[in-house]
């Protein structure tokens, strides 16, 4: 994801602080955000330094694992967000649908204070006009759920949940 900060780019960004802004149960929270895979003493630190009770995993999009066997991947991320978990910190890990199946297997949401944050890219969504539907599926019929769920996604798009782009630029960039 690219995001600009103070000229430069999201990739030079690693660790940035600010009040959680999304509409999850972490809303108003003094927020660590971390992208990419980082030391868990190092978390742990900014976390304390800048007083901060929720960790947010995955920023700028950067939990990219390869499906949901991919360990190689998993395995640092589980590290970071299990020993965070543990520390009594509320967690969330932002991931794109596809691997929510991952998520469920690492036991995460086992822990009161985890945040799933599915992340559903539906571009141009405004141009699908009233009658757009987005429906809650399972991976085959009666395979893991008990039905689905459809909602119009006039509906969803309630300004009580919106979160507009430029409410994202008031973070503190840490490293």
């Amino acid at each position: 994801m690219k995001r600009e900060y103070d000229g430069g780019t999201a990739e030079a960004v690693t660790f940035f602080t600010g009040t959680e802004i999304e509409h999850t149960p972490a809303l108003g929270m003094k927020t660590l955000f971390v992208v990419g895979v980082q030391s868990v003493h190092r978390i742990m630190e900014l976390a304390g330094e800048h007083y901060c009770t929720h960790i947010y995993f995955g920023a700028n999009q950067s939990f990219k694992p390869q499906g949901i066997d991919d360990v190689e991947t998993w395995g640092p991320w589980e590290d970071m967000i299990y020993a965070c978990l543990e520390a009594g910190y509320w967690c969330t890990l932002d991931f794109d649908v596809g691997v929510a199946q991952g998520v469920l297997e690492c036991t995460f949401i086992e822990y009161r204070r985890f945040i799933p944050q599915v992340s559903v890219k539906i571009p141009y969504l405004t141009q699908l006009g009233y009658n757009a539907t987005i429906k809650i599926d399972d991976i085959d019929f009666a395979a893991t759920n008990p039905g689905v769920w459809c909602h119009r996604l006039h509906d969803l798009t309630s300004t009580d949940t919106f979160t507009n782009w430029d409410q994202y630029g008031k973070d503190e960039i840490i490293k």
